[in-house]
C-alpha cells in the first residue's frame, strides 16, 4: 500500500507521541530528541489539557529539538497551521479528516485514529490511520477495551490508507503487528516516558526493520 505525496515512505515507521510535561519543555525536547537519534520518523504533540499557547511553545521547541522528522499536532488544527507543522492527528471527537482537508493546505498531512469499524467513515481524507488500542499499555492495569491483532489486521484491510499500530505496542510484539498489516506503530510512554528514550527508540526501530516490511 503506497503513502500519498505528502507523506514520505518510511515517515510512518517509528512514530514517538507526547507523554506530558512532567519533566518540562526543556525535558520533552531531550526526550524527544534523543528518540529520533534512537530512530523514530515522526513525531506527535499530544497534550490535550493544554492551552493553544502551551502546545505552539512546545511545538516551537520539539522542531528545534527535532528539525529532520515530520511534526503533527494531535487534535489542534489552530496550533499546526501556527506553527507550520507537517501535520495533524484528529480522534473521534474532532473534525473528520475529510473536514479539516477542506480548509488547510494541500501539503498538510492528516492522520486520523481508528477505534473500531464505524470510525472508518470518518477517515475519508486521511493520509494515514492510527488503529488502536491493540494491547494494553504496560503498566495500566485494567486499561480499558483492546482490540487485539486480529481486529486490528480486519480494520487495517478496510481502511485503504496505511495503517499504523498503537496502544501497548512493544518490541515482542511489533513483529505480530507488522504481520497484520501495520506499516508502522506509534508508541507513547514506552517512548517518550521511558527512563532512556534512545535506548527504547533503537529497541523498537530494530523490531520494526526486523519485521521485513
Amino acid at each position: 500500500m503506497s503513502v500519498t505525496p505528502r507523506l514520505r515512505a518510511d515517515a510512518l515507521r517509528l512514530v514517538a507521541v507526547t507523554d506530558s510535561l512532567s519533566g518540562g519543555m526543556d525535558g520533552l525536547a531531550r526526550r524527544a530528541a534523543a528518540a529520533v537519534a534512537g530512530g523514530a520518523t515522526m513525531l506527535t504533540l499530544r497534550l490535550p489539557e493544554e492551552s493553544a499557547r502551551t502546545l505552539t511553545e512546545v511545538a516551537r521547541s520539539l522542531r528545534r529539538a527535532a528539525p529532520g522528522v515530520p511534526l503533527l499536532v494531535s487534535d489542534r488544527v489552530d496550533v499546526a497551521l501556527a506553527v507550520n507543522a507537517e501535520g495533524v492527528h484528529v480522534g473521534g471527537r474532532d473534525l473528520s479528516a475529510a473536514v479539516v482537508r477542506r480548509f488547510t493546505p494541500p501539503s498538510l498531512i492528516i492522520g486520523a485514529s481508528v477505534g473500531a469499524a464505524e470510525d472508518l467513515s470518518r477517515t475519508e481524507g486521511a493520509d494515514f490511520v492510527a488503529i488502536g488500542p491493540v494491547f494494553a499499555a504496560s503498566g495500566a492495569g485494567d486499561g480499558g477495551t483492546t482490540m487485539g491483532v486480529a481486529q486490528f489486521r480486519e480494520l487495517a484491510r478496510l481502511c485503504g490508507v496505511p495503517a499504523i499500530a498503537v496502544g501497548g505496542v512493544a518490541p515482542e510484539n511489533v513483529g505480530d503487528l507488522m504481520a497484520a498489516g501495520a506499516v508502522g506503530v506509534a508508541v507513547i510512554s514506552a517512548l517518550l516516558g521511558a527512563d532512556d528514550p534512545l535506548s527504547a527508540a533503537r529497541a523498537l526501530r530494530a523490531a520494526v526493520d526486523a519485521s521485513g516490511r
